[in-house]
C-alpha cells in the first residue's frame, strides 16, 4: 500500500517535479555563469584587439610600403586587381635603411640608456618612499598616497613646462641658490641630459611608487619579526626578506617607467638640448617633418620588438622560477 510520501517521491510526483526544476535551474545557472565569465574575460581581449592589435597591423602594413607624395603618403601593399587574390607590393627597403643609417641606432641606444638610468633613479627614490608609506599608520598612509597621486590632477604638459621656469638661467632654482650663497653664477640646468633625467623621474615616479606600495603593504610583518628574533640586523632582514619578496613590485614598477620612457617625446623636446637624441623625436620628424610614414612605421615596429621580446622572455623565466618554488 503506497503512502502519500511514496506518491510524492515518484518521478511524476511533487518531489520529482521539484527535483527536475531544481536541476534545470542549476544547469541554467551554470550556463549563465559560464557565459558571464566568458564575457568578462572577452572584454579585455576585445579591448586589446581593437586598440593594440589592429593599430599594430596597420603600422606593420605601412612599414612594408613605399613613400609617395600623395594623401596618404604611402603606397598600397595589397593591390586588388582582377581576381580574388590581391597583388602584394611589399618592400623591405625601410628596414634595410634603418640598418644602414646610424642615426636610428644612435637614437635607439640613447633612448634605452636614458630610460634605463631614469628607471634606476626612480627605483632608488621610489622604494624608500613606498616602504615608508606601507609602514605608516592608516591616516598618514592615506595622506601620503594622496600626495603621490596629486600631480596627476595637473596636466602633464603644464608640469613639464613648470620645470622650464624652475631650471632656466634666471629661474627659481638658480635664484634661490644665488640668494643662499651656494653659487656665484647661474648653473646650466636646462636643455641637457640632467633636465631630461629630472623631468622623467619627476613625471614617472608615481608609476614606480604605487606598484611597490601595493606589494610592500601586503608583506607579512611576522616574517620581519622572525628575522629579528633570529638575530638578523635590519639591513640583513631587508636584503634577505623584504627585497626578495618585493621583487614583483620592483619589476612591475620598473616596466611601467621604462617602457613609456623609451618612447618619450615631450620631456626631451622641452627640457633636452640638441645633443639629447631619443627615438620619440626621430619618429616625430619622420611622421610630421619628412612625412616618411613607411620609415617611421618601420622604426615603430623595431622599437616594439626591442621592448616586447625581452619582456616576454623575462616574464616566462619568472613564471618558471615561480613554479619551481611552488
Amino acid at each position: 500500500m503506497t503512502t502519500a510520501l511514496d506518491r510524492a517521491a515518484k518521478p511524476d510526483g511533487p518531489a520529482g517535479r521539484l527535483a527536475r526544476a531544481g536541476g534545470a535551474a542549476a544547469r541554467w545557472l551554470v550556463r549563465v555563469t559560464g557565459r558571464g565569465r566568458a564575457l568578462v574575460v572577452a572584454v579585455p581581449y576585445l579591448w586589446l584587439f581593437l586598440f593594440f592589435f589592429v593599430p599594430f597591423l596597420i603600422v606593420l602594413k605601412i612599414s612594408f610600403s613605399q613613400m609617395v607624395i600623395a594623401q596618404p603618403p604611402f603606397t598600397d601593399v595589397f593591390v586588388w586587381a582582377e581576381g580574388w587574390l590581391p597583388e602584394i607590393k611589399a618592400t623591405l627597403a625601410n628596414y634595410i635603411w634603418l640598418f644602414q643609417d646610424a642615426l636610428y641606432w644612435i637614437a635607439y641606444l640613447n633612448s634605452l640608456k636614458i630610460a634605463a638610468i631614469a628607471t634606476l633613479l626612480c627605483l632608488l627614490v621610489g622604494y624608500p618612499m613606498a616602504y615608508a608609506i606601507a609602514r605608516a599608520g592608516p591616516t598618514m598612509r592615506t595622506l601620503l598616497l594622496l600626495m603621490v597621486i596629486l600631480p596627476f590632477w595637473t596636466s602633464f604638459l603644464l608640469r613639464v613646462y613648470a620645470w622650464i621656469g624652475i631650471l632656466k638661467q634666471n629661474g627659481l632654482l638658480n635664484n634661490a641658490l644665488i640668494w643662499a650663497g651656494v653659487i656665484d653664477e647661474p648653473l646650466a640646468m636646462l636643455h641637457n641630459h640632467f633636465a631630461v633625467y629630472l623631468g622623467i623621474v619627476y613625471s614617472y615616479l608615481p608609476f614606480m611608487i604605487l606598484p611597490l606600495y601595493a606589494n610592500l603593504e601586503k608583506l607579512d610583518a611576522s616574517l620581519l619579526e622572525a628575522s629579528a628574533d633570529l638575530g638578523a640586523r635590519p639591513w640583513k632582514t631587508f636584503l634577505t626578506v623584504t627585497l626578495p619578496l618585493s621583487w614583483p613590485g620592483v619589476f612591475a614598477g620598473s616596466m611601467l617607467v621604462f617602457i613609456p620612457a623609451v618612447g618619450e617625446f615631450v620631456i626631451p623636446e622641452l627640457l633636452g638640448g640638441p645633443d639629447v637624441l631619443m627615438i620619440g623625436k626621430v619618429l616625430w620628424n619622420e611622421f610630421f617633418s619628412n612625412r616618411d610614414w613607411p620609415v617611421a612605421s618601420a622604426v615603430t615596429i623595431v622599437l616594439i620588438l626591442v621592448l616586447v621580446i625581452p619582456l616576454v622572455a623575462f616574464q616566462r623565466q619568472q613564471d618558471k622560477a615561480q613554479q619551481a618554488l611552488e
